[in-house]
């Protein structure tokens, strides 16, 4: 954004990275896979670098109000000097926070989910989905992240992404606004779980693994690491393999 701002440009959107697509070596590869395709269709897209900090959901949903409030209305200041109007991101968390919590702090932006975004590349003829892997016959089956589901009642876009690589998509029991939570909700991601007879990951991987899906695909960080460690639980990562949608479609169009 500091390049675009030193020419005078504005950029079509600002991709929010997001701690985990900045952080976590597994999601950095959902980064590449985005930005690939971000490359491929020609969108004019700026990151924030090191001026991008944490939303401040973690701390918010773990009860330090005090602490999101300063983290929120420090990036609602650069995002505003920067005169941002448009944001995509591939983290659910970062999505829901700057799009519902954000404008009570006098942040106001058109904020979108990475699968809302793609699903509209695919409507639009911009991602063909062919020249790369073929996922015609393959079982997948879709996880549904709380804060993209219940929370914002995104339920059709990442399925519609799904169908575009003409694969078997199978439904777990519990989908959709029945989705069952992958654990990490609410803060949970920095602790261990409380002593209980299974924990929720692994329940929730065992629903997955019964549909007999060789692909788990998911569009939230969480979920992602979440939905791997319960596939290890079982020792079903050499048969099962957990993606997220943005990967699967970069592999489709043959960009990674």
């Amino acid at each position: 954004m500091a390049e675009y701002a030193a020419n005078g440009q504005e950029p079509e959107i600002l991709f929010w990275v997001g701690c985990a697509g900045s952080f976590d070596d597994r999601y950095k590869r959902v980064t590449r896979a985005f930005v690939q395709i971000l490359e491929h269709v020609g969108v004019k897209y700026a990151v924030l670098g090191t001026e991008e900090s944490c939303t401040g959901d973690p701390a918010k949903r773990a009860g330090n109000e005090f602490l999101f409030q300063m983290q929120a209305m420090t990036n609602i200041e650069v995002m505003n000097a920067y005169n941002v109007k448009k944001i995509v991101t591939a983290c659910p968390h970062c999505f829901n926070t700057i799009k519902n919590e954000y404008p009570d702090l006098g942040g106001n932006y058109e904020v979108i989910h990475h699968s809302t975004f793609l699903q509209q590349l695919i409507n639009e003829g911009k991602v063909a989905v062919q020249g790369g892997e073929s996922f015609k016959g393959k079982r997948i089956t879709f996880h549904d992240s709380c804060y993209l589901g219940r929370a914002n009642n995104i339920y059709e876009a990442p399925r519609d992404v799904l169908a575009a690589l003409d694969a078997d998509l199978v439904e777990m029991k519990r989908s959709r606004a029945n989705g069952l939570c992958c654990g990490a909700g609410g803060a949970q991601m920095w602790k261990e779980p409380e002593p209980g007879k299974k924990d929720i990951n692994v329940e929730r991987a065992e629903e997955a693994l019964g549909t007999g899906a060789t692909i788990i695909a998911s569009a939230c960080p969480f979920c992602m690491v979440m939905m791997n460690d319960g596939v290890k639980n079982k020792n079903q990562e050499d048969n099962v393999k957990v993606f997220d949608i943005a990967e699967l479609i970069a592999s489709a169009e043959g960009l990674n």
